[in-house]
């Protein structure tokens, strides 16, 4: 099985909270994904809980690759690639700062590129 389908082992009592958190087919499913993310993530980080904490990270790691992949893939039309190399960005970010993300996404949406790329995204993409 290539890497990049692997399925992330989430150890319980994690499972029920993270399972299946990760979607990215739209600009609004990445946000809820990363917003939901940093809840967990803080929650987790409030009490101590280092594992919960590496478990949002992974998840958001595997979200940045599987986006960065689809984004490089030339056999996928230009649009939703360059919609998923933005979604992986925002994973970068997250990953990065997860407690600037908020505002640097507040300030993400408000550049005409991002603009641009958001008027697009009508057009859904198969996945």
């Amino acid at each position: 099985m290539p890497r990049s389908k692997a399925k992330l082992r989430i150890d319980p009592p994690y499972d029920r909270q993270l399972q299946g958190i990760l979607a990215f087919a739209s600009f609004s499913d990445a946000e809820t994904t990363l917003r939901r993310l940093e809840k967990l993530r803080h929650e987790y980080s409030s009490t101590g809980d280092k594992k919960g904490v590496e478990h949002c990270r992974r998840i958001a790691l595997q979200g940045r690759r599987r986006a960065e992949l689809i984004g490089r893939n030339k056999k996928v039309r230009l649009q939703k690639r360059l919609h998923k190399l933005e979604i992986a960005a925002w994973f970068r970010v997250w990953l990065e700062t997860p407690e600037l993300f908020e505002d640097w996404l507040a300030l993400r949406k408000g550049t005409t590129e991002y603009q641009r790329l958001q008027q697009s995204e009508s057009l859904r993409f198969p996945e």
